[in-house]
Formats: structure tokens, sequence, C-alpha cells
């Protein structure tokens, strides 16, 4: 009868632990879905830096608009200086200009070695969802102070690609030797500035400012976001 009693004391205390193991998990596992609620309701502007960075559903392959933005310009920047080695060359500048001008504007040139996507577009892609970013309720300092930075370059990025298409229609479209030339040149020096930026104001540094900032600048000023929060 002892032991019968033993046993049943025994098996009700485990019942009993059970039974607060259990809640505890379950109490757990309510916190962690609260906490991951209030994450995904407080990041309404990782969103937006998302479609920059991860993925956005209208790139191919639903790349990030900074992903394919970067493949776009070095297609175009290693065309460009196709084009270029030999200025002399008319025909093999007219062969590589168009490849250009698809990786910078498909909408100007339908078929090339481009993705389809062009530097143009993505870049404004760029700058709009930075400015959707900074205009959400939970955009912190960092993100509203880079901001500005990555909008200007991008917007940098745009202008050139605009200068690059009106200079390229001066080629394909009956320019003379000389001036085929020269705006062969511009191209590439255009598709650099792109990437890497352009020094405009020659102090031997290149800043995100207006005719300066390109996608290295983009990607330095995105980072800083990244790193302050």
């Amino acid at each position: 009868m002892n032991n019968f009693h033993h046993y049943k004391v025994i098996a009700v205390t485990t019942v009993v632990l059970i039974c607060v193991i259990m809640v505890s998990y379950a109490a757990k596992q309510e916190l962690a879905a609260a906490e991951v609620e209030v994450a995904t309701a407080n990041s309404e502007y990782q969103a937006h830096l998302g479609h920059i960075e991860k993925s956005w559903h209208e790139t191919p392959d639903a790349v990030g608009l900074l992903t394919i933005l970067i493949e776009e310009a070095q297609i175009a920047q290693a065309h460009a200086g196709y084009a270029i080695t030999d200025v002399e060359d008319y025909d093999n500048i007219r062969l590589h200009i168009p490849h250009v001008r698809h990786a910078i504007s498909s909408n100007t040139e339908p078929g090339g070695p481009g993705k389809g996507f062009g530097v143009e577009r993505a870049a404004q892609g760029v700058a709009d969802h930075m400015d959707y970013a900074r205009n959400t309720s939970d955009a912190t300092d960092s993100v509203k102070v880079h901001a500005e930075h990555v909008i200007a370059s991008a917007q940098n990025i745009v202008a050139w690609s605009n200068k690059i298409i009106r200079m390229s229609d001066q080629i394909m479209g009956g320019a003379g030797p000389v001036w085929v030339s020269y705006y062969a040149e511009e191209v590439a020096k255009r598709t650099d500035w792109i990437l890497n930026g352009n020094d405009a104001n020659g102090d031997g540094k290149i800043s995100w400012a207006e005719g300066e900032g390109g996608l290295a600048q983009i990607r330095q000023h995105l980072g800083f976001i990244e790193r302050e929060g």
C-alpha cells in the first residue's frame, strides 16, 4: 500500500512538472512571436531598403535594385571601353555604342548584352525607394541623413545616363568622324562616373554631391545606414 502511494505521488509530481514545462514553453513561444511582430511592425523603412539591397519584383530574377544597377553599369562600361579601343575605327564605335545604350536604357535600344532593365531605370528606382524609406514613420536618424546622399548620387547616375543616350544618338545619327570619336570618349567617361563617381570640383575627393556621387557613393552611404541602424 505504501509503495502504491509512493508511486502515485511520483506520477502526480511528474504530470505537474510536465504541465509546468509545457506552460513555460508556450509562454516563451508567445513572447518570441510577440517580439517578431513588434520587430516587423517597427521596420517599415527596412522594407524599402530591402527593395534596394535584396529584392524587387520588377527586376530580372527579382534581384535588388542596387544589384541590377551594378550589373547594368558594368556592362555599359565594358562596351564603352570596347568602343574606344581605337577612336578612329568608326565602325567599331558604332558596333559597341548600341550595346552601351541597351545597358543604360533598354527602352532606347531593344536588343543588346544588357539585362533588359537599364542603368537609368535602376538608379531612379534606388532614388525612389530611398525616398520612401526616409519618409516612413519609423525611419531612423541615420536613414534620414544618408537618404539624401544616396538619392543625390542616384540622381547623378540618371543625369549621366540621359547624357550618354543623347551623345550616342549623335554617334548613331550620322555625326562626322571627329565628333563620333569625341562622343564615344565622353560616353566611356560617363560610364566610369556611374560606377565610381566624378571629382567634379577637382578637390581630389569624390563626395555624394550633385555631379559627383555615383554607385560607389551609394554603396558607401547604404553601408553607413547598415552600421548605424
